[in-house]
């Protein structure tokens, strides 16, 4: 398979697409003005504690508090510690419980928070929407081959890396090197899979100096402060993304290819052949038709190669992806026409859900199959095509209503919310009233004031949509309205009016 990563870099927004066999997997954006906190480690000071959300609110300095649960609050009593398929993008370790601590509730807050305590804590989900970033005292510091977790002594290896006796090896080495000077753990990133004991005992010495000036820096900073802030998002996809499947780093920015150079100079000079300048005229991401494809990723209707289609709906609750035939009839008969459909769809929703980043709960509504084998084939081919995924995600299963329920989590906002924002218009609705409803507002509206007021004319100002239909279709009934109500009705058309907006001016 080839996999290329191709970055385009302004002054104001940074852009990084991973492209497998010429098709976009992965788009991430990072601007300027808001970027992400995911990974960074703050000094704050508990502002609210609230017994009854066991939860409390702390201020790391930004204009909203942040969030941190009560089982966040304090290290978790770790018995091994395992990478989630999220390292990639800046997310955390997922910590395998000792079977007697995952049945003991976590402690009361008010118990281990009080307002004004100043407490160190780390980013593990951005600003979604109108809610504050959420926040754990479970700190975890990534560099290229492992994650440093302070406080839980142990080693875990990366689910992704899959021979057992590779798997030991890594932990071998790990425990070889000896204790460190800082008592803490380490989780082998799986991008540590055939790398040397010198390169792991350099990665572990540079994150035991990190983590030192963090400690240092932690006692005595006031709080609210930032005490680590995590690479930019160039530098970050080189330390994450950048593996030895990929074939070719392609920078647009001549500044940032520089400072790519730098970075993997220091961390991976294997990999410094595979990175190239672009200086061609043409945009980088028109070369590889990646802002179609972006453009596409935006729309409600995914196209399926077969003629078939998705249709997806994303809602502050859940995301929704329904399955439609379409276009596509089939050769033999209809069980095999739903089963090909679902087949190819299984796929492309994998894809969506990376290219868009969907996340938090997700209802998949296949077209109904009659063979249970059919059904079993379609969730096969939906879980392996959710194995390339680095976000973690869990299927549980299908629904009486036959309905396929699943999470994938959310750590960052959706490619819509970052690039969009709800209409003016509609208000986010995604639709309009049509012009005959709003027609027979006016009409009410014109008999409500009617009843109330004594005028001497009415004028409606309106869109020339609901102008014309007033004036053509509904002609009868104005003339009907403007009988019964004794006053004559006058027309005013207003070109920066949307379709639902009029005003009725009494005069």
């Amino acid at each position: 398979m080839s996999r290329e990563i191709l970055m385009n870099v302004t002054p104001r927004e940074t852009r990084v697409a991973l492209v497998e066999n010429g098709v976009l997997q992965d788009i991430f954006i990072e601007r300027a003005r808001k970027r992400g906190l995911v990974g960074n480690i703050y000094k704050g000071r508990v502002s609210r504690v609230l017994p009854g959300m066991q939860a409390a609110f702390v201020d790391i300095g930004l204009e909203r508090a942040a969030f941190l649960h009560a089982a966040d609050a304090v290290p978790m009593p770790y018995r091994d510690v395992v990478m989630s398929r999220e390292a990639g993008s800046r997310e955390r370790p997922t910590p395998e419980l000792d079977p007697a601590a995952e049945k003991k509730a976590p402690e009361a807050i008010t118990e281990l928070l009080r307002e004004g305590q100043e407490i160190v804590v780390q980013v593990i989900k951005d600003r979604l929407g109108s809610k504050g970033a959420r926040l754990t005292a479970q700190i975890a510091v990534p560099s290229r081959y492992l994650v440093f977790t302070p406080g839980a002594p142990h080693i875990g290896v990366s689910q992704k890396i899959e021979s057992a006796e590779e798997r030991q090896r890594l932990k071998d080495v790990l425990a070889a090197l000896g204790p460190a000077a800082l008592e803490g753990g380490y989780i082998v990133r799986t991008l540590a899979e055939g790398v040397s004991a010198e390169e792991l005992a350099a990665d572990r010495e540079f994150l035991q100096k990190l983590w030192a000036s963090i400690a240092e820096r932690a006692g005595t900073e006031p709080a609210p402060h930032l005490l680590y802030e995590d690479l930019p998002l160039v530098l970050r996809a080189m330390r994450d993304l950048v593996g030895m499947e990929i074939e070719q780093v392609r920078i647009d920015s001549r500044e940032t290819y520089q400072r790519v150079l730098d970075f993997s100079g220091k961390f991976t000079p294997e990999l410094i052949a595979r990175i190239e300048h672009y200086p061609g005229e043409r945009p980088i991401f028109d070369l590889y038709g990646v802002e179609d494809e972006i453009q596409k990723a935006l729309e409600r209707r995914v196209q399926l190669k077969s003629g078939g289609y998705l249709v997806l709906d994303q809602t502050e609750a859940m995301t929704t992806i329904d399955v439609n035939t379409g276009a596509f009839v089939g050769h033999r008969n209809l069980e095999e026409t739903i089963f090909k459909t679902n087949l190819e769809a299984a796929q492309a929703i994998a894809r969506q859900l990376r290219l868009r980043n969907l996340g938090g709960i997700i209802i998949l509504d296949f077209i109904d199959m009659v063979d249970a084998e059919h059904r079993r084939q379609v969730l096969r081919a939906l879980e392996k095509a959710l194995e390339r995924d680095r976000v973690r995600t869990h299927i549980s299963g299908v629904s009486a209503l036959g309905l396929v329920e699943m999470t994938r989590k959310r750590t960052r906002e959706s490619l819509g919310h970052v690039l969009c924002e709800p209409c003016p218009v509609c208000k986010g609705r995604g639709e309009l009233k049509s012009v005959e409803t709003v027609c027979y507002e006016i009409f009410r509206e014109i008999l409500r004031a009617a009843r109330q007021f004594e005028v001497q004319r009415f004028l409606v100002l309106a869109s020339q949509e609901v102008l014309d239909l007033l004036l053509d279709e509904e002609s009868a009934s104005l003339a009907e309205l403007e009988e019964f109500i004794g006053k004559p009705i006058k027309f005013q058309a207003e070109s920066q009016y949307s379709q639902e907006q009029y005003d009725v001016v009494l005069t």
